[in-house]
């Protein structure tokens, strides 16, 4: 049996091999450079604002990204990342009795405002010490600051944080004093920043409250009472004032009310001289009658003899002195 040969076939499965060779050049290509994509996206590390991203490499942390951004690492297993949050928070003691210098009891509720620094060391301190849990973190800064709250508010007087009068009230000496003793240790010891330390809420127990308020009760007291005596002082001033001014004016007026008298009785001296000067009978006789004028008033009865000065001008007249001569 003879078998002819045909070249044609020959080339059709020629171009067949060619074809799936390309075809699997072509999907390992493309397998390729989707691994090549999945490497690289698996060493890209993306930094977000407000958050630090630690590399740890096998299971130990090796360096910490706090810069926004885009960044590079090995791919996993070989160094992996965990986020840590870099956002501030505020947690709540809720009310506390404590005591204050003055032996009165007090209930203060401080809010506390924190966070994870940018700094890499203070991060790893975190990370090793609270295992990335900010709740944790929370409840460790509550125990400082209710321990903390105890001390500080002994060192100071009720009255220096409850009183009537705003200038004697010292909150704000009490929130940075409380900050100052908690911030170091919490920094120190587990990486957290306290920002800031407020008293968010201020009471006081019954029994306190009854203390503080005959406090103020007495405080308002003295100060009506020296108010009382600072105005009966002004008012004593005033009158002496007073007082004063007015013996002035009335020693003006007397003094002013002599002079003018003195001036009256020059004048009338005066014009008594000129008119004696004028006619001496005449002057007798006028001031004979003003004489009398003052001597009788409506209701004087008067018995005298008629030739007794200053009546006799009324029987013998203005020439009577001059005709018995």
């Amino acid at each position: 049996m003879t078998h002819d040969f045909d070249p044609n076939s020959l080339d059709a499965q020629d171009h067949d091999d060619q074809n799936e060779r390309l075809k699997m050049t072509i999907r390992v290509a493309i397998a390729s450079f989707i691994l090549l994509i999945a490497l690289i996206a698996e060493c890209m590390v993306m930094v977000p604002a407000d958050e630090a991203v630690v590399i740890s490499r096998l299971g130990d942390p090796v360096r910490v990204i706090t810069k926004p951004g885009l960044s590079w690492k090995l791919p996993a297993p070989i160094e992996t990342t965990i986020p840590i949050d870099l956002r501030l928070r505020t947690t709540s003691t809720g009310l506390q009795d404590t005591g204050t210098r003055d032996g009165l009891r007090v209930l203060v509720q401080v809010y506390t405002a924190w966070q994870v620094p940018d700094d890499p060391q203070a991060i790893r301190q975190f990370l090793r010490a609270l295992r990335n849990q900010p709740d944790e973190a929370a409840r460790q800064l509550r125990s400082f600051v209710s321990a903390g709250m105890h001390i500080t508010t002994s060192n100071f007087n009720l009255a220096d944080l409850i009183n009537s009068d705003a200038r004697n009230v010292h909150i704000d000496a009490f929130e940075q004093q409380l900050r100052g003793q908690i911030a170091p240790q919490m920094l120190q010891g587990y990486g957290i920043q306290v920002r800031q330390v407020g008293v968010e809420r201020l009471t006081l127990p019954d029994v306190t409250l009854a203390a503080t308020v005959a406090r103020m009760s007495a405080e308002r007291e003295t100060v009506a009472a020296a108010r009382t005596a600072d105005g009966l002082r002004r008012a004593a001033e005033i009158q002496a004032d007073a007082d004063r001014d007015g013996r002035e004016t009335v020693a003006n007026a007397q003094q002013q009310a002599a002079k003018i008298q003195a001036d009256a009785e020059v004048a009338a001296a005066q014009i008594y001289a000129k008119a004696y000067k004028a006619d001496p009978s005449l002057y007798t006789t006028l001031r004979s009658l003003d004489a009398a004028g003052k001597v009788m008033g409506p209701n004087t009865t008067v018995v005298l003899r008629t030739d007794a000065a200053p009546f006799r001008v009324l029987s013998e007249g203005p020439t009577g002195g001059r005709g018995g001569k």
